[in-house]
């Protein structure tokens, strides 16, 4: 039995603005569908003597006094940087927009 149906992945598609094409909905629909397979599966599992955890190993968190430091100098944190622009990194345009000027 499907415990997700095509129309539902289109709704969350649409949702998403995501633009599905047939066989990507179809594919996406069988995935959904293991993937709830899978946690209905982990839902069985008797965990009733088991603490929850946020990580599966004991991590130290170390503590240390919150106090102001030096900040980096500039020429070091751009030594490596494969374009500047005085003392700034140069990246490419992520956000389309009007040009600058």
């Amino acid at each position: 039995m499907s415990r997700i149906g095509r129309d539902e992945v289109e709704a969350i598609a649409e949702l998403a603005r995501l633009t599905l094409e047939p066989d990507e909905a179809e594919r996406m629909t069988r995935d959904l569908d293991q993937i709830l397979d899978y946690v209905a599966a982990l839902q069985e599992l008797d965990t009733s003597g088991i603490e929850p955890t946020s990580h599966a190993i004991l991590l130290a968190t170390p503590v240390r006094a919150d106090q102001a430091m030096p900040g980096i100098d500039p020429e070091t944190a751009l030594a490596n940087a494969p374009e500047r622009a005085g003392s700034s990194f140069v990246v490419p345009r992520v956000i389309a927009g009007d040009e600058e000027g």
